[in-house]
């Protein structure tokens, strides 16, 4: 039967959840073993960096209780540092998920407690009260409700092309911004728009006496691919990865194909990316254009299977980053052009599914632990919109408006849960860092 949104403030019970530990042991096993040490570092840092990396944790936490019945695509890891703004293929800013990674369909709330409870933790992290704690959780699935419920009102195709643009929120937002505020938000919107491939060359790569650029060398976090194997080892992976950007190249449409095959490949290195991701094979390789100072890099991730596969019945696709590329494009309002799947065989021969993009278009995210409890008020209200506005591109949207219709109690059951949810997370830490202090977890400590 399906639980009443009263009841989705249910969280589960200590006692009635796995280990978290174990589920983030589990997860290490596919992984790149020397940097789960890294992972393990990130996420014991604070409460919030641990909860970003416990998808999986609570994946099987919700799966733990009841839900809504009401099922859509998910983003499956809708923290709010998983938002930000990027560059449409025409060249607009606009605020939208940017993390796909675990996109598989789901009860809707699923997404939307995820997000509320990550406020709450981020809040506290922060050092705000509880009343804003709460207030900004609830925030959250106060601007979620009344988008969906909107959407009702909007055509198919309307609810299909909704974004978020980047200036049109400043316009409506800037009166309700101090001075301060406002100059922070903007400071950091210029910032975005320069993050493109030029400006990643010059944050990731060097100059060689002899006038070529390479990616540099900063282990472990950036490791080019000459310095990972022994020469000949090297030769060996890069094919492998030459292999993985040929099929790449052949599942692009033919106009897209025209553009990519107007670069040339210059070197190729292994990054360090997220908090969640570490450990997962992240690769990205320079391309460079006809001309000078027309470089291009992409970023070739792989996709494993999502963290809600194993609580939700899912479609079964063959490659798990076409799972992923699906999932984006459904749910994000524009996606980047060079967006695609490739599989092939890593450096110790077994199969691995990846999905391509490119490594910076415009891309930007708040910093969660500079923002004051107005600004994160503001941030949770473009939040609940922008993962509503996601929703809302599916199917699903009328039956959510529907559920949420009937009771007006949805912003207090989400924000109830997050704040359980929270309390959840700081025990989790906490049993985390005595983990590594017991040399059950090793860590490696990055400066």
């Amino acid at each position: 039967m399906a639980a009443t949104i009263r009841e989705l403030a249910r969280c589960v019970e200590p006692a009635d959840r796995g280990n978290p530990i174990e589920i983030l042991q589990g997860q290490a096993q596919s992984r790149v073993p020397d940097l789960v040490p890294v992972r393990n570092a990130r996420m014991s840092a604070t409460p919030f960096t641990f909860y970003r990396g416990a998808a999986a944790v609570m994946a099987a936490d919700l799966a733990a209780v009841p839900h809504s019945g009401v099922m859509t695509q998910l983003c499956g890891d809708a923290h709010l540092s998983n938002f930000g703004v990027f560059n449409t293929p025409e060249r607009r800013m606009i605020f939208d998920l940017n993390d796909f990674d675990e996109t598989a369909p789901g009860p809707f709330e699923w997404d939307v407690k995820r997000l509320a409870a990550s406020f709450a933790v981020a809040s506290r992290g922060n050092g705000f009260d509880a009343e804003a704690t709460r207030a900004h959780a609830r925030e959250v699935a106060r601007a979620y409700r009344k988008r969906i419920r909107a959407s009702t009102e909007l055509t198919t195709m309307d609810c299909w092309y909704s974004r978020i643009d980047v200036q049109e929120v400043l316009g409506k937002v800037g009166s309700k911004l101090d001075t301060s505020t406002e100059e922070r938000t903007v400071r950091q919107l210029r910032k975005a728009r320069h993050r493109d491939s030029a400006q990643a060359v010059a944050k990731l790569c060097e100059i060689e006496s002899d006038g070529n650029v390479r990616i540099r060398s900063d282990p472990p976090l950036l490791v080019p691919i000459h310095e990972l194997f022994p020469s000949e080892r090297a030769e060996v992976v890069e094919e492998l990865i030459g292999e993985r950007l040929r099929e790449y190249r052949a599942m692009l449409p033919d106009y897209i194909r025209a553009l990519f095959d107007q670069f040339t490949l210059v070197d190729v290195a292994r990054k360090v990316v997220g908090v969640g991701s570490v450990g997962t094979r992240a690769w990205i390789v320079l391309f460079h254009g006809n001309r000078a100072k027309d470089p291009l890099f992409l970023q070739v991730k792989e996709a494993q299977r999502s963290v809600l596969a194993d609580h939700v019945p899912a479609r079964q696709y063959p490659n798990q980053g076409q799972r992923v590329v699906e999932g984006q494009r459904l749910l994000q309002a524009a996606s980047d052009l060079f967006l695609g799947w490739t599989t092939g065989l890593d450096e110790n021969g077994e199969k691995r599914d990846f999905y391509v993009r490119q490594l910076r278009d415009g891309k930007g995210s708040v910093v969660i632990e500079a923002l004051a409890p107005a600004d994160m008020t503001l941030y949770a209200k473009l939040c609940g919109r922008a993962l509503a506005h996601a929703h809302a591109r599916t199917a699903s949207r009328l039956e959510i408006a529907d559920y949420l219709g009937s009771e007006k109690g949805f912003p207090d059951a989400i924000a109830d849960f997050s704040i359980a949810y929270a309390d959840l997370t700081d025990s989790d830490h906490r049993t985390m860092l005595t983990a590594i202090e017991q040399g059950r977890l090793e860590v490696h400590e990055l400066t």
